[in-house]
């Protein structure tokens, strides 16, 4: 689990995609590669989810995950894929704990204190915050992370390029979710090249927060 903190820490992002179809999810991946983020996030909100997944593994040193995942069977099923860590849009306790069982790195998501402490009672120390823009921004982050010195967070729902910077500059977030990167239109449309175009954009916001 440290080690994928880790390595997640290290990319700043984490770009989150929906694929209609499998056959997509192999170049929409090249795209992200070849815009400086070697990392995708595949959500289960559609049927081609895990064969999306089992086609991004080809590509050699990808940090993969998997998505909106509701079931612990659903864990179970995006861990045969190929999937290397788990991310919830809510805190379910079942799915967590597969993931744990298995050893499988997961990132519930949370929205309030309770749903923090339930997290760190499971011994997690980083969770997704969702949805982020809708739930106030940066400043309820703020707000509902300090009693909590110990988790670090990744705020997704309503980041975008505007923003990102806000948010990286925070010390308690270790990387942002990007669903405005490979959306569903420009990964069916094969706009490739675009979804190279604004993950540099987003890797040279992260990156001058490093020099």
């Amino acid at each position: 689990m440290k080690e994928m903190i880790a390595r997640i820490g290290s990319l700043k992002i984490i770009p989150i995609m929906t694929v209609e179809r499998a056959s997509d999810a192999l170049n929409a991946a090249k795209a992200l590669v070849e815009g400086g983020l070697p990392c995708a996030e595949v959500t289960f909100r559609t049927a081609a989810a895990e064969e999306a997944i089992r086609a991004i593994r080809k590509i050699e040193g990808i940090l993969l995950g998997a998505g909106t995942i509701l079931k612990p069977e659903q864990v179970d099923l995006a861990a045969k894929a190929g999937a290397q860590f788990i991310v919830t849009p809510g805190f379910n306790p079942q799915v967590v704990r597969r993931c744990l069982d298995r050893g499988m790195p997961v990132f519930p998501g949370v929205a309030t204190p309770t749903e923090i402490e339930t997290a760190l009672s499971f011994g997690l120390e980083v969770v997704k915050y969702f949805p982020m823009e809708a739930f106030g921004g940066l400043k309820t982050l703020k707000a509902v992370s300090a009693p909590y010195p110990m988790m670090r967070f990744i705020p997704t729902g309503g980041i975008s390029a505007a923003n990102l910077k806000s948010y990286l500059e925070f010390p308690k977030v270790l990387a942002c979710g990007g669903s405005w990167l490979a959306t569903k239109e420009l990964i069916s449309a094969g706009r490739y090249d675009e979804i190279a175009r604004l993950v540099r954009e987003a890797v040279q916001i992260a990156q001058a927060l490093k020099a």
